[in-house]
C-alpha cells in the first residue's frame, strides 16, 4: 500500500560522512512520524532517530551531535545525515514510516499504515 525505498548506503572511512534518503511512495494521505532503525550483526535492532510530522526529532544517544534527520513533506522523503562515523555505526538502515492511506476503493476510509523500507548497508572502516 505504500512503499518505502532507501538510498545512499555504502563503505566510508571512520570520521567520513554519508547521507541516506527514504522516498514513501503509493496511497498517501499523510504521514506523521518517519524514522531510521539500524541493525548490526549479531545486535537488537534500534531506533537511530525519528521525526514527526511537526518537525520534533529524536536521537538515541550515541548520535547525538553526529547524526541529523530531517524530512521534505512534499516529497514524502527523509534523511539521515550521518557525520563523524565510526565503525560502531556499521549495520544495515531502514528507514520506517506511520501514517494514514487511502482505501483502495474511491470513498472508502482511511486506514493506518506502518511501513518498513528493505534497508541499505552502511559500513564504516577504521
Amino acid at each position: 500500500q505504500v512503499q518505502l525505498v532507501e538510498s545512499g548506503g555504502g563503505l566510508v572511512l571512520a570520521g567520513g560522512s554519508l547521507r541516506l534518503s527514504c522516498t514513501a511512495s503509493g496511497r498517501i494521505f499523510n504521514i506523521n512520524a518517519m524514522g531510521w532503525y539500524r541493525q548490526a550483526p549479531g545486535k537488537q535492532r534500534e531506533l537511530v532517530a525519528d521525526i514527526r510530522s511537526g518537525g520534533s526529532t529524536n536521537y538515541v544517544d550515541s548520535v547525538k551531535g553526529r547524526f541529523t534527520i530531517s524530512r521534505d513533506n512534499a516529497k514524502n522523503t527523509v534523511y539521515l545525515q550521518m557525520n563523524s562515523l565510526k565503525p560502531e555505526d556499521t549495520a544495515v538502515y531502514s528507514c520506517t514510516a506511520e501514517g494514514r492511506a487511502y482505501g483502495r476503493a474511491s470513498g472508502s476510509p482511511l486506514s493506518p499504515f506502518t511501513s518498513w523500507g528493505r534497508g541499505t548497508q552502511v559500513t564504516v572502516s577504521s
